[in-house]
């Protein structure tokens, strides 16, 4: 018997998102071969992101594990969906969506006001039951200060109590985060006092 196999050259949407379908909610599935192919062929992020909103949770959950891992390659393709992902930032509830959407948003081009909103939208994620919903937070947090120095005060302050009371992972990469914003005030102090001169 002669078994013959169809190549997916050219996936519509509805092709792409099935390869991210599965009953396993624990199981990234097929996300890492989706994402080599939106890479190598980035004019399929589109199809991809429209994933986000799907019907199934898990295709929704592997649709933004493989948006975050295609954006922290290519962040630019981020972009054009900025409206959305900010809205959807609010009202994600479930727990894979939001850790996602934490990595992702900070990649976006931001104005003060869409960081101070998505700032705050970030702190609600602390409360999150998941502590990976809140470790991802508190990294954005950190990015969105890191970029913004406005939100400097509040956020280490946030960072110290969660580095204190939070779960060990969170511990962990909230010491990180501490240096980095130590940083990032140091450099901020050093070009205020170079500007007084």
């Amino acid at each position: 018997m002669r078994l013959t196999y169809r190549v997916l050259k050219s996936p519509r949407k509805k092709d792409l998102l099935a390869l991210l379908a599965g009953a396993d909610r624990r199981s990234i599935g097929r996300a890492d071969e989706v994402s080599g192919m939106v890479l190598k062929r980035p004019a399929l992020f589109p199809e991809l992101m429209a994933g986000l909103w799907n019907a199934d949770p898990v295709v929704r959950m592997r649709a933004a594990d493989v948006a975050e891992k295609v954006s922290r390659k290519q962040p630019e393709l981020l972009q054009p969906f900025k409206a959305e992902l900010l809205g959807l930032l609010r009202e994600a509830s479930e727990q894979e969506l939001r850790w996602h959407l934490a990595q992702m948003v900070p990649r976006l081009l931001l104005t003060q006001l869409d960081r101070m909103r998505v700032a705050s939208v970030l702190k609600s994620y602390l409360e999150d039951r998941s502590s990976i919903v809140k470790t991802f937070a508190m990294q954005a947090l950190a990015d969105l200060a890191s970029d913004d120095t406005t939100l400097l005060p509040e956020t280490v302050e946030l960072v110290h109590q969660l580095t204190r009371s939070g779960t060990p992972a969170m511990r962990a990469r909230g010491r990180k985060l501490l240096a980095q914003l130590g940083r990032v005030k140091s450099k901020t102090r050093n070009v205020e006092g170079s500007g007084s001169e």
